[in-house]
């Protein structure tokens, strides 16, 4: 039997060096948080010719002063340029232009206070803080029936340290999108991190329910070779499920169109990575830190 327990070490350097990496890439780079959090004016519209190039119309509206410009191209012919908030007059001077530019149909125009930007990204922090203390807590309850070897709330801890891992990751990933490739956090994007949180803690209560029958059935006598052949039980149906959702992801992302890409962008970077820290990180780190946690008890012995 393959000892998934055995080489840990090598699994925590991996997912180290990802996280240091994206720690330091939002350290130095940050967020680009779309209009839905700052605020601004998005319009959404429809060229009757060729669309211009990006460059094109930011160059054609510099002398509005509208701050960074974004446009995001959908479809053959459509775009939606994303700036900071202006009044209606301001507005239809923005359309004028673009239409001397090339010949446009208006599609829609919204603008969003900065007020209720940081309104939703308060309320986006503490969907996300409490999604990850309820899990925690919820494991905790649920294995409160195992207390040995491994404490209830140690599974819990092990299982944050994990979602910890599978958000920080894809949120690095777009942290150098940003920067690079002016790519934006919006609303889309924040349910696909909820949707990671969900997946990933649902892996990770699979195979924490298999070491628990484990050792109901068979006892506790060597921790490493229960978590060990409890892996092997499951590894196939961890694999064949974040298969099957990558290769939807991977359909949206190629075919699905600009609104679903970063979407299914950041769903193939999350499930690959909640995949990964399931087997990978959080059933070793339960291994780990109960032999830390041995021979703590011998020293002191």
């Amino acid at each position: 039997m393959f000892s998934f327990t055995k080489y840990s070490k090598f699994y925590y350097l991996f997912s180290g060096v990802l996280i240091i990496a994206s720690i330091v890439s939002l350290a130095v780079f940050g967020l680009k948080f779309g209009i839905e959090f700052t605020g601004g004016s998005t319009m959404e519209v429809n060229f009757t010719e060729e669309r211009p190039a990006n460059s094109t119309i930011s160059e054609a509206l510099a002398e509005f002063n509208l701050g960074e410009i974004v446009v995001q191209p959908t479809g053959d012919k459509g775009a939606i340029l994303q700036f900071k908030g202006v009044d209606e007059a301001t507005h239809q001077k923005v359309l004028e232009k673009l239409q001397s530019v090339s010949g446009l149909e208006e599609k829609s125009f919204q603008y969003i206070g900065p007020s209720v930007g940081n309104e939703l990204k308060n309320k986006t922090q503490i969907a996300i803080a409490l999604a990850l203390v309820a899990i925690t807590l919820y494991i905790a309850f649920a294995f409160r029936k195992v207390s040995r070897p491994v404490s209830s709330w140690k599974y819990g801890m092990t299982s944050l340290v994990a979602l910890f891992h599978d958000i920080i990751i894809p949120l690095g990933a777009f942290s150098l999108l940003g920067h690079f490739y002016h790519t934006q956090i919006t609303i889309p994007i924040i349910a696909a991190l909820l949707t990671i949180i969900g997946f990933s803690v649902h892996d990770t209560i699979v195979i924490f329910d298999r070491i628990r029958e484990n050792i109901l059935q068979k006892g506790t006598a060597l921790f490493s070779q229960t978590v060990d052949m409890s892996l092997q039980q499951t590894i196939g149906r961890s694999i064949s499920t974040v298969v099957t959702v990558l290769i939807v992801m991977f359909a949206l992302f190629f075919f699905g169109g600009e609104t679903l890409k970063y979407f299914s962008l950041s769903l193939i970077i999350g499930v690959a990575s909640g995949a990964y820290s399931s087997i990978f990180i959080a059933a070793p780190l339960l291994v780990t830190w109960h032999n830390w946690s041995e021979k703590r008890a011998q020293k002191r012995g």
